[in-house]
């Protein structure tokens, strides 16, 4: 009976007329938040525990409870319940970033810098040369943004974010250089840049991906609905793959 309920759920998630093909990726019960970066994929659940994809298996990472996790050019990075920082450091070990920036959401997708909101909606960037040689008991200082965004992703193609109106904004920063943001049209709770550059956001359960995206302009020109059955919680992007969270828990991997 459970075979037979996730079989019509995967018949029932391919993308349809969009080029994209969606299948079941590795589960783990319980999963809220996906992220991908460096062909790496990390995934927390509704524990606040944090794992790392190793071939079709979800290995633990350390013991401290992340309510956000984001993997990059710099590591792997996590924020707590209280808000404080940690980036992974290997042996199995959050370590915690005790100097510093406390935030709400941290962001490692970025080539030049980490990237992070905090609870009042203050954004704060730390360039990744530090953050990548970070080390614990270093001390860490992080630079200022002009804005207030609660949620906020970047790539080397910059960086988006949304603010507590659910308005969406474009920068282009170069190693924690900020340029004045632009206002993009549309709305959501989340948006996620993939190293290439490619956006998606989701909107009430609903996932669209930014088109006309160029060099000419970087922030693109319109939303694509991509059509799907099933209520999406949170996506992540990188090296062609499309990761979803979906209601109940269910990941799945989608290609195009």
């Amino acid at each position: 009976m459970k075979s037979a309920a996730v079989l019509f759920l995967v018949i029932n998630c391919v993308f349809l007329s969009t080029g994209w093909a969606c299948d079941l990726g590795p589960q783990h019960s319980g999963a809220t938040q996906i992220d991908a970066g460096q062909g790496q994929v990390v995934m927390r659940n509704d524990k606040s525990e944090v794992f790392v994809l190793s071939g079709s298996t979800w290995i633990r990472l350390g013991s401290v409870p992340i309510k956000h996790v984001s993997v990059g050019p710099a590591g792997i990075w996590g924020v707590d319940s209280s808000d404080n920082v940690y980036k992974y450091g290997g042996n199995n070990v959050f370590f915690h970033v005790f100097s510093g920036q406390s935030l709400h959401q941290v962001d490692a997708g970025g080539q030049d810098q980490i990237v992070g909101v905090t609870s009042s909606s203050t954004v704060h960037c730390l360039s990744s040369t530090v953050a990548s040689g970070f080390k614990q008991g270093d001390s860490l200082s992080w630079t200022t943004f002009p804005g207030a965004l609660m949620y906020i992703s970047c790539s080397s193609h910059g960086c988006w974010g949304v603010n507590s109106g659910k308005e969406i904004y474009f920068t282009m920063p170069d190693s924690c250089q900020m340029k004045a943001w632009t206002r993009v049209t549309g709305e959501t709770s989340m948006v996620e840049v993939g190293t290439d550059g490619t956006v998606f956001v989701v909107r009430n359960g609903h996932i669209y991906q930014r088109t006309g995206i160029s060099a000419d302009v970087p922030h693109g020109t319109g939303w694509y609905h991509i059509p799907m059955s099933k209520t999406v919680k949170h996506a992540s992007y990188d090296l062609g793959n499309l990761w979803l969270v979906l209601n109940g828990g269910v990941i799945m991997k989608c290609t195009q």
